[in-house]
């Protein structure tokens, strides 16, 4: 739950402080006062809304829940927190988080109900319940169940295989030649590991050999005539060894250049050249020698699967159908447990419907093409007509309804539970009805709602009025008369009469 949320500077806002208890929390005041500002306010530190607060935080407490990623244990108090100044920032316990991350962490705990979304009627989130709540009751639904699921995933497998062999075989003929065009075309160059380097080695050489040439011509008479080198310094008494070692030395580097460059003497440099450029483009597309040559024995395994799809495909097309045929018997023993259970949740959501003056809900079982959930579609009618066209006041009831059912099964925590213009354009009847749900609803949720009716806002457990003068709001927890006297408001107006103040009195005693 909530325990504290603050706010500073937003919109008509300055700076407020307000503490939650858990139950049912109603903001009610005039129109224009800022109660949708409040909202949405606690909204955007859950993710769902965008706000430009310099600063909004909550607090949240006995939540019963852990998260590895931001360090919470079971029994850790919550914070979250907003901040504006040059760009919109969340924290979670002083981590970051982004507001997508955020919306999926607080999807863990908390609902907001708006007139726009329809997941709640979802097929298959029904049937995920639905099964959660059969399961509840028959241990062996439970193995059905999980031996379907292993079974379909087998399937899904099996059936994407054999759809990618039936869709290279209708281009099979196009596949097989241009798999041979690729491996021929490296087959072609047949590159060596290593060959490229030791290519561009020896152009370097040869590309040296000519100009060498030309300077060893140029040179050879002085190095015919080094031995008279030698002799004149031996008619000086010089040691000459280290001058015989030096011309030495560099004829045996003149030696090792010619040696490497020996073996290419009727190698002309064009054909030296054409295979650098040959190795140079595998190198560019592939990155590599060795990135073609494992390129090129994929495409071999490839050609070879291509030749064999034929009998591939008759083994997958006989393993498919075998599998098929199994799920389809589990997906029918599914949906017959499924519609002998399917009216105590129709039961459930109608006792509900009763106290919101609403009858008659239909929840059906429909065929669909199987998928992972089965055979089974789900298909609700209000007095045999579709959601689609019930009214949005109807719809919400018919939502609340479907949630309360719900929530004695799927709420083992402090959940909080947001409600969108909940009473709005309702009469007293079915405004108290709604109050009466809430109360029971709140049970297992701390609720926050905004009201336009009396009845809701005498069944809170905090009412808050949101007020504005001189374009500043400012929020306000109110005592019993000072409930008696906003809820009085509500009945008549500004002008408030007496019975207005009777009747608010009475509701706040019922």
């Amino acid at each position: 739950m909530i325990n504290r949320f603050y706010l500073e500077n937003y919109l008509s806002f300055e700076k407020i402080d307000i503490e939650f208890k858990k139950g049912l929390i109603v903001f009610t005041g005039a129109s224009g006062a800022g109660k949708s500002v409040l909202m949405s306010s606690i909204l955007s530190l859950f993710g769902t809304t965008d706000s430009n607060a310099q600063l909004s935080e909550i607090v949240l407490e006995d939540l019963k829940i852990t998260d590895e990623n931001y360090g919470i244990e079971k029994d850790d108090d919550i914070v979250i927190k907003q901040t504006t100044s040059l760009k919109t920032r969340y924290l979670l316990n002083n981590q970051s988080i982004s507001k997508k991350n955020l919306k999926v962490f607080t999807a863990n705990f908390s609902k907001h109900l708006h007139l726009k979304d329809t997941t709640d009627f979802d097929s298959k989130k029904i049937i995920s319940f639905l099964d959660f709540l059969t399961s509840l009751n028959n241990k062996k639904y439970s193995k059905i169940l999980e031996k379907f699921e292993v079974k379909y995933k087998e399937y899904k497998t099996l059936q994407d295989k054999l759809t990618k062999i039936l869709e290279d075989e209708k281009e099979l003929d196009d596949l097989i030649e241009y798999t041979k065009f690729e491996i021929e075309k490296i087959a072609k160059i047949d590159p060596q590991v290593d060959e490229y380097d030791e290519l561009k080695e020896l152009k370097i050489n040869l590309s040296k050999k000519d100009k060498f040439d030309d300077i060893l011509q140029d040179i050879q008479p002085m190095l015919n005539e080094t031995h008279k080198i030698s002799s004149a310094l031996q008619l000086l008494d010089v040691d000459c060894a280290f001058f015989d070692d030096a011309i030495s030395e560099v004829n045996n580097h003149f030696e090792k250049f010619y040696d490497s460059v020996a073996s290419t003497d009727d190698m002309e440099i064009e054909s030296v050249l054409t295979r650098i450029e040959e190795l140079s483009s595998l190198n560019k597309k592939f990155g590599g020698i060795t990135e073609a040559l494992e390129y090129k024995k994929v495409k071999e395994k490839e050609l070879e699967g291509y030749e064999n799809i034929s009998f591939e495909k008759a083994i997958l097309e006989k393993n498919v159908q075998k599998i098929s045929e199994e799920i389809e018997l589990l997906a029918q023993d599914i949906s017959k447990i499924r519609e002998e259970n399917i009216v105590y949740l129709e039961e459930k959501v109608n006792e509900y419907l009763e106290y919101l003056y609403l009858e008659n809900l239909t929840i059906s079982i429909q065929r669909q093409p199987l998928d992972e959930t089965g055979i089974d579609k789900i298909e609700f009618k209000l007095n045999d007509t579709e959601l689609s066209k019930i009214s949005s006041g109807e719809f919400n009831r018919l939502r609340l309804a479907l949630l309360t059912a719900r929530s004695f099964y799927e709420i083992d925590t402090n959940g909080i539970l947001f409600l969108d213009e909940i009473d709005a354009n309702l009469s007293g009847k079915e405004s108290e009805s709604i109050a009466k749900v809430l109360e029971q609803l709140s049970k297992s949720y701390q609720i926050f709602a905004i009201s336009h009716q009396p009845q809701l806002s005498a069944t809170a457990h905090q009412h808050f009025m949101v007020k504005k003068t001189d374009n500043t709001s400012s929020v306000k927890l109110l005592n019993k008369e000072q409930r008696v006297d906003e809820i009085a408001r509500m009945i008549s107006g500004e002008n408030i009469t007496k019975e207005a103040l009777e009747f608010a009195r009475k509701l706040l005693v019922d």
